[in-house]
C-alpha cells in the first residue's frame, strides 16, 4: 500500500483514480493476500451474518470487505466519500450492493436504518474517530464492528517509522491499541458489552498451516496482532429517578349535622 496517493474517510485525503486502481492490485500479491483473507475471516466471525440482516460498510472503498458477504442473504450498504473507489466496487459488486457517496462522519441514513455497521481499515483514517463511532451507532440497530490497524504490532511500528522518511498511506493513519479503542468506546457508549480479538500475528509468514495457528483462539487473544477487530453493541441506556408522588391528606370525616343529632337524640 505503501504506494498509493491521498485519500482519507473524513475526506481530508481521497482515493484519486491512479490510487483506486493501486488499491486492488496491492491485494492480489501473495503474502498482503494472505493477510487479508485472515482480517476478513475475523470479522466475519464478529458480524456473525444472518440472511436478511442490513449491513453497511462505512468506508467500502472498492468493495473488497463486501464481497464475501454477498452470497450470505444479507442486505449489503456500501458508503465512500471517493467516487474513484466507489466506481471500482460498482465493477466488482454490481447491482448486489447498494451504493452511495457519503463520509462517516454524517452518514445519509436515518436512525437504526440498519442491523450492522461495519468499519474496516476506515476509522484510523478520519481525524474525529469518536464522532464516526457515534455515527456507526446510530444507524446500527444491534452491532458496530471495527478492524484497525494496531499500533502495538511490530509490523505496523516498522510501517510508523517508514513513513517518517518515506511519506505514505500510513504516514496519514492513526493506529490504535486494543486499550485505546475500549476507553474510547467507554466514554462514548458508556459500558456496553465488547468483544475483540487480533490477527495476522506472523505478518512476514504465509501458508495454509499459518492460517490454522491464526484461528486458535487463544493466540487471538494476544495484543500484537497486526490487525484487532471489535464489535460493540450499542445498549440504550435511560437516565431514571424517583417521581415525587403528591399525597392528598384526606380530609376528616364530619357526619351531616342532622343525621348526628339524630343519633344523639335516641339516646
Amino acid at each position: 500500500m505503501e504506494q498509493f496517493g491521498e485519500y482519507g474517510l473524513n475526506m481530508v485525503y481521497e482515493f484519486d483514480f491512479k490510487a483506486a486502481q493501486e488499491y486492488d492490485a496491492f491485494f492480489e500479491k501473495g503474502r498482503a493476500r494472505h493477510c487479508l483473507d485472515l482480517e476478513i475471516k475475523l470479522i466475519t466471525s464478529l458480524i456473525d451474518p444472518t440472511p436478511d440482516k442490513r449491513l453497511l460498510d462505512i468506508g467500502c472503498g472498492t468493495g473488497l470487505s463486501l464481497e464475501p458477504f454477498m452470497d450470505l442473504g444479507m442486505n449489503l450498504t456500501g458508503v465512500d466519500p471517493s467516487a474513484y473507489m466507489l466506481d471500482k466496487a460498482a465493477a466488482r459488486l454490481g447491482h448486489r450492493v447498494e451504493l452511495h457517496r457519503g463520509t462517516a462522519e454524517d452518514l445519509p441514513f436515518d436512525d437504526n436504518a440498519f442491523d450492522t455497521a461495519l468499519l474496516f481499515f476506515s476509522l484510523e483514517f478520519s481525524d474525529r474517530p469518536a464522532k464516526v463511532i457515534e455515527e456507526a451507532c446510530r444507524v446500527a440497530r444491534e452491532q458496530v464492528v471495527i478492524g484497525v490497524h494496531n499500533r502495538y504490532a511490530p509490523q505496523n511500528m516498522v510501517r510508523r517509522a517508514k513513513g517518517f522518511f518515506f511519506p505514505d498511506m500510513y504516514s496519514q493513519a492513526r493506529f490504535f491499541s486494543v486499550w485505546e479503542l475500549k476507553v474510547m468506546m467507554t466514554s462514548i457508549l458508556g459500558k456496553v458489552p465488547m468483544k475483540w480479538r487480533t490477527t495476522v500475528q506472523f505478518p512476514f509468514m504465509s501458508g495454509r498451516l499459518v492460517s490454522r495457528v491464526e484461528s486458535w483462539h487463544l493466540l487471538q487473544w494476544s495484543y500484537w496482532g497486526s490487525f484487532i477487530g471489535i464489535r460493540i453493541k450499542p445498549v440504550p441506556t435511560f437516565r431514571t429517578r424517583p417521581l415525587v408522588l403528591k399525597i392528598r391528606n384526606s380530609k376528616s370525616y364530619k357526619p351531616a349535622t342532622g343525621l348526628a343529632l339524630g343519633f344523639k337524640g335516641k339516646k
